[in-house]
């Protein structure tokens, strides 16, 4: 069965939201939870995720409330967190790293952090069991996926197409996801651009699917009330997953 992969912005409207969040969304067949760690300046990430991490960071989010949203959910749903690079040295890779596998996050995503720069904490990641997810983009020759999944586990992230989150841009992935499969076993989850109009066919030659920018859109709606957000974001989830089932 394929992987329903959902990213939420954290702490947006505040912490208690995304955890009864989380959870409906488990419920309704996700599978795994990446976190969005807020940041002024999400590189990868497009207009509707940016707005989020804003709001959430006006809001008052502090790096800590990843713990304690993860030390509330990562019983029940694996968890991810997501975010980047500077976030993470200001707290102390190996602080985080630490605190991160002791709470029950199964993984980091760090897309501005270069493989080669990511290597450098392999020996703490094995230390204490917490893997940074490998990202695998279009323009990655044969050799090149080889190197940067050489060590994979957990899942690699496929990225669609090269620029932001949230595009309809398209791009024939079929050469890179054989290369891909010629280097590993490791799951293949493909995000970027995937929404409730199209899972199923985005979901066709991988995994499973990473979903970000659909939710987080709801997220936003100031015409819905916390309830609503929530019922509509549950729903949509299920849609999603059904579909690519």
């Amino acid at each position: 069965m394929k992987k329903l992969v959902g990213f939420i912005t954290s702490s947006y409207p505040n912490p208690n939201f995304t955890v009864d969040l989380v959870l409906s969304m488990a419920e309704a067949g996700m599978d795994i939870v990446e976190l969005g760690v807020p940041f002024s300046d999400p590189v990868a990430d497009g207009a509707v995720i940016e707005e989020a991490s804003h709001e959430a960071i006006k809001a008052g989010f502090r790096f800590d409330d990843i713990f304690t949203i993860s030390s509330k959910i990562a019983g029940t749903i694996d968890t991810y967190a997501m975010g980047y690079t500077n976030m993470f040295y200001r707290y102390g890779i190996e602080n985080y790293i630490k605190k991160a596998s002791q709470i029950g996050i199964k993984g980091t995503l760090i897309p501005d952090m270069p493989y080669e720069e990511s290597v450098v904490y392999r020996d703490l990641q094995s230390q204490y069991g917490h893997k940074f997810v490998d990202f695998v983009a279009p323009t990655d020759n044969k050799e090149r996926i080889k190197h940067i999944l050489q060590h994979s586990s957990n899942f690699v992230y496929l990225v669609a197409y090269a620029g932001i989150t949230g595009q309809a841009t398209r791009t024939d992935l079929s050469q890179t996801i054989a290369n891909i499969r010629q280097t590993t076993d490791t799951p293949v989850y493909l995000g970027f651009g995937v929404d409730e109009n199209n899972a199923k066919k985005k979901a066709a030659n991988v995994d499973g699917v990473i979903v970000g920018t659909a939710f987080v859109r709801d997220l936003l709606d100031k015409s819905l009330n916390f309830k609503e957000k929530l019922d509509k974001i549950t729903k949509k989830t299920k849609m999603i997953k059904d579909q690519i089932c």
